[in-house]
């Protein structure tokens, strides 16, 4: 019997999950109950969060912890993350300890500039629709101007505008590349819609307009992230062998592609956790950065490590489109929480932050691999949600851990640590 449903979107709340529990779950009072259960108790927070996205039915919880001791350009700063992954933020934060008495991070936003593109056929002559495209520029900018006005008071709007001729790569295909200043905004409005006035500008018989849309594609607007010091400053019991290990690992990422994507994994760690934190778009970054890392035509690192003579530099440069006003980071409370916390800071400030704490997570992770192994401290840190997942008592937890003290976590350990206990 199928389950399609027409309609679903106009059920209330309630008839929604009821249904779902009839038609999709064995137990559906416990069902019910689950989903109830993470509904705020607050009904006017409640509803904000209904309100986000269609057909909602219930909040889907990830815990939100915080890294301290983070100095970036000589300012302190505590940074909020929201992540499920095991050891994130213990790493951020035991980096940005270490950092913070070498003299901290160091940040520079290089360039703010986003694209957007219209996407058109045309199949006559290039010299025609060359001489259209001029003879347009006034009207796009009388199309814009209703819309660009805010944002041009506060040093933003458009920046170009050009006809693109992609014939080679597709035929009767053309662009106009558009790209935009958007402030302290991620902007995907606001160039949606300037593209959208110009292409109604443009449009006419002999030209297809096929869509309107930014470029999540943002190789022009770069932050770059750094730490750097003595190399016997590095500490550690030989901080020379550290410092080549760790600069070879780095090398490795940069020309071994199945090595890169964890290694940058590792990085969008503390991105999107930062991310997430502060009500931005994470998948948006993801495609950007990952693209990014793939601009020369071979899949590489992100982070970049040079050990000359005696000092160490380790950096981070990459593409971070994020918002301090506009979509969720004035909606979400937490969102709003989080930019206070950060000290309200201007979206080229959260690009260096949020750089920073994929810088720290790479530090980390690296220093990790290239001593103890990755898996030493992560398998400490996951040993309390294997417990958890185990259902064992404060008791049990208490003497597992300690069991476990100067020992290798493996679930299968635990399991059989766990099931001599209850014997």
């Amino acid at each position: 019997m199928s389950k399609l449903i027409s309609g679903f979107s106009k059920l209330t709340k309630e008839e929604k999950i009821n249904w779902l529990a009839e038609n999709y779950f064995n137990n559906q009072e416990e069902t019910i109950k689950i989903i109830k259960k993470y509904w705020h108790s607050n009904a006017k927070l409640q509803q904000l969060h209904d309100d986000f996205i269609e057909n909602t039915i219930t909040n889907f919880y990830l815990p939100y912890g915080i890294a301290p001791n983070f100095v970036i350009n000589n300012k302190e700063y505590v940074i909020p993350m929201v992540i499920e992954e095991s050891s994130v933020v213990a790493s951020a934060s035991k980096v940005a300890k270490f950092w913070s008495t070498r003299g901290g991070f160091k940040t520079k936003v290089i360039s703010t500039t986003k694209t957007g593109q219209i996407h058109f056929i045309y199949k006559g002559n290039f010299s025609d629709l060359e001489d259209y495209f001029n003879s347009k520029k006034d009207d796009f900018k009388t199309a814009t101007s209703s819309i660009t006005k805010n944002m041009e008071k506060r040093g933003g709007g458009i920046l170009n505008i050009e006809l693109v001729d992609k014939t080679l790569s597709l035929e009767n295909y053309y662009q106009i590349n558009v790209t935009f200043d958007t402030k302290d905004s991620m902007g995907a409005n606001f160039i949606n819609s300037c593209l959208e006035a110009i292409a109604n500008s443009f449009r006419k018989d002999d030209i297809d307009i096929i869509m309107s849309i930014l470029s999540n594609y943002i190789p022009q607007c770069l932050v770059r992230a750094e730490v750097s010091c003595k190399i016997e400053d590095l500490g550690g019991e030989d901080p020379y062998k550290f410092a080549k290990k760790f600069e070879q690992a780095v090398k490795i990422a940069e020309i071994e592609p199945y090595r890169a994507v964890t290694h940058n994994k590792g990085i969008m760690n503390g991105i999107d956790a930062v991310v997430l934190a502060t009500g931005n778009d994470f998948r948006a970054i993801e495609a950007g950065v990952h693209a990014y890392a793939s601009k020369n035509g071979k899949y590489t690192s992100l982070s970049h490590c040079e050990v000359v003579d005696d000092n160490f530099k380790f950096w981070i440069e990459l593409p971070l489109a994020v918002g301090t006003v506009g979509g969720l980071t004035k909606l979400h409370p937490m969102a709003k929480l989080s930019l206070e916390l950060l000290q309200q800071p201007s979206a080229k400030e959260l690009m260096e932050i949020m750089a920073t704490a994929g810088l720290a997570q790479n530090f980390g992770a690296l220093s990790a691999l290239t001593t103890k192994g990755i898996q030493y401290g992560h398998m400490k840190m996951h040993l309390n949600n294997i417990l958890n997942q185990l259902n064992a008592t404060d008791e049990e937890k208490e003497v597992i851990s300690k069991y476990f003290e100067n020992k290798t976590v493996t679930h299968s350990a635990v399991l059989n640590k766990f099931n001599e206990l209850r014997k």
